[in-house]
């Protein structure tokens, strides 16, 4: 099982927690569970959205970046299975689609407004959590193309610079980190690591949102594709052929300038 996998990976992790053991052995068994992921394109799904959260932040965060703190990546982890797909982060518009909701400062203190200390906490602690989610999987800016597989989702329109959400979420987490609750939960030094390199933070989910949240692996799908397609032409099995279609429809291949891929009738006779 794939996530038997990433749950040793994370093991390790937690094993070296405050060192990175991310040696050339790691890295390869992590790129090979990236590479599982897509070996039957229609399996993705039946791997739950946590791991795949884990194995990705392990992916930019831990192998890519060096961090070594295991507790950041289970609390981002979480943050990410809990955010993604929750309904009131996004706001309709008039056309159907929908679109992250703009953040402000006046959220956190209208959530905690005439409540105690755990209102507090918790106040700073979500509104840091969502400026981070929406710095980091939402950047402000256009993609130079529509992004493919989650047409619904769409970049965050223009209106709020980044430096927004970057200078509020590192003093929410702060602040945060300040209340008592933070000692009764131990988060006081995830949140003051969160706070301190909230733009770290941002720049790997920025990578994980563009490869594999809202786009894909370009390269990985490539290489796929293209082994499909050689183990197809190798066994004649049409399965590997169909598999590697889905592949090249992925990248938005001309069907008609891959005539090998997409034959027409009368080449199958």
């Amino acid at each position: 099982m794939l996530e038997d996998r990433i749950d040793e990976l994370k093991a390790v992790i937690a094993g070296n927690d405050g060192h990175n053991a991310a040696d050339r052995r790691f890295a390869r068994a992590v790129d090979e569970l990236m590479s599982a992921v897509y070996d039957d394109i229609g399996a993705i799904s039946g791997i739950g959205s946590r791991a795949l959260f884990d194995l990705f932040l392990i992916k930019v965060l831990y192998v890519g970046r060096r961090s070594s703190d295991a507790r950041v990546l289970d609390y981002l982890g979480a943050l990410l299975a809990r955010y993604l797909y929750a309904r009131e982060l996004y706001a309709p518009s008039a056309d159907g689609e929908t679109t992250p909701k703009t953040l402000y400062f006046s959220d956190a203190l209208a959530q905690h407004e005439g409540g105690g200390a755990t209102d507090r906490f918790g106040a700073y602690r979500r509104y840091a959590d969502t400026a981070l989610f929406l710095s980091g999987v939402f950047p402000p800016r256009a993609p130079a193309r529509p992004r493919r597989g989650r047409k619904a989702l769409q970049r965050r329109p223009a209106g709020i610079d980044q430096g927004y959400y970057v200078t509020t979420g590192k003093r929410m987490y702060r602040l945060a980190a300040h209340e008592d609750a933070a000692d009764r939960t131990r988060q006081r030094e995830t949140l003051l690591k969160l706070a301190e390199y909230f733009e770290l933070y941002v720049d790997a989910l920025n990578e994980m949102s563009e490869r594999y949240i809202l786009g894909f692996d370009l390269d990985l799908i490539t290489d796929k594709m293209l082994d499909s397609f050689n183990r197809y032409r190798q066994t004649g099995d049409a399965r590997a052929l169909e598999h590697a279609r889905v592949y090249a429809s992925i990248l938005c291949l001309d069907q008609g300038r891959f005539p090998a891929l997409f034959p027409s009738d009368a080449d199958r006779r």
